[in-house]
């Protein structure tokens, strides 16, 4: 994944990263964390009415110079650039999302890194209740804590992988996933059908994601939720309030 205007240092000040990379764990943690506190998950472009851009230079100037966020294609995609950048060995999978009451396809993109003997799962765009670091796909049915949130990997009857968050005190499945490797190109008809079908969440409402050291701010449609340390606040965000918000609360300065 490559860009001609993607600049590594340029990202590293978009997101706050100030350590000394190389192509392990520790950097690999730390650069997934970095962004997740600093590049809100939104879909501010599909509620205007566009389809998002898949450009990958676009991509940069949305996210590193006009400070902004995106959804899974743009804010995972601006990741494996940095991870290329910094030599990382990393496939992008399509994932299904588990969370609808019908089946769905695969229109999720996902990250695995394979470092050593290890693959890890990355993931910094599945919006509400995604993961907040790497997680281990040998970490098999059992409880994984990251920070205050929990997950769990299982493998399913067709072989996939299912990953299950914690929600309020209930396990819920949340996407599923093998590991065939996609090129960004083979997105292209699921970043369609999202920004465009009318059965879209992003196209039906509006979601703004950005998690914190403590928890995560959620606005989806005009309810503002905020989650601290596991307790969940919500409340009803009336209209005028809402570019302030998307300012103050998640960061987005270039929206007007």
């Amino acid at each position: 994944m490559q860009a001609d205007n993607f600049n590594l240092q340029d990202y590293f000040v978009r997101i706050g990263y100030q350590g000394q990379p190389s192509a392990d764990i520790a950097t690999l943690n730390a650069l997934m964390r970095c962004q997740l506190f600093s590049v809100p998950f939104e879909n501010l472009d599909v509620q205007a009415g566009k389809v998002v851009s898949m450009v990958p230079e676009e991509i940069v100037e949305k996210i590193v110079y006009q400070r902004r966020g995106g959804y899974c294609y743009e804010v995972n995609g601006v990741f494996a650039m940095a991870l290329q950048a910094l030599g990382f060995d990393y496939q992008m999978v399509a994932a299904r999302p588990m969370f609808y009451p019908v089946r769905r396809p695969k229109t999720h993109m996902a990250i695995v890194v394979n470092i050593g003997q290890q693959a890890w799962l990355c993931d910094l765009g599945f919006g509400s209740y995604g993961l907040r670091a790497p997680m281990s796909l040998s970490m098999l049915d059992k409880e994984v804590i990251q920070d205050n949130d929990r997950f769990m990997l299982t493998i399913t009857d067709s072989g996939s992988f299912l990953l299950e968050a914690k929600v309020e005190g209930n396990w819920q499945q949340q996407f599923a996933f093998d590991l065939t490797p996609w090129e960004f190109i083979d997105f292209y008809p699921a970043n369609y059908m999202n920004s465009k079908h009318p059965e879209s969440i992003f196209v039906q409402k509006l979601l703004v994601v950005l998690h914190t050291l403590e928890g995560r701010h959620i606005l989806f449609g005009n309810t503002l939720k905020t989650v601290t340390h596991g307790e969940v606040e919500k409340r009803i965000l009336p209209a005028a309030e809402r570019v302030n918000t998307l300012k103050t609360v998640f960061g987005l300065s270039m929206v007007d």
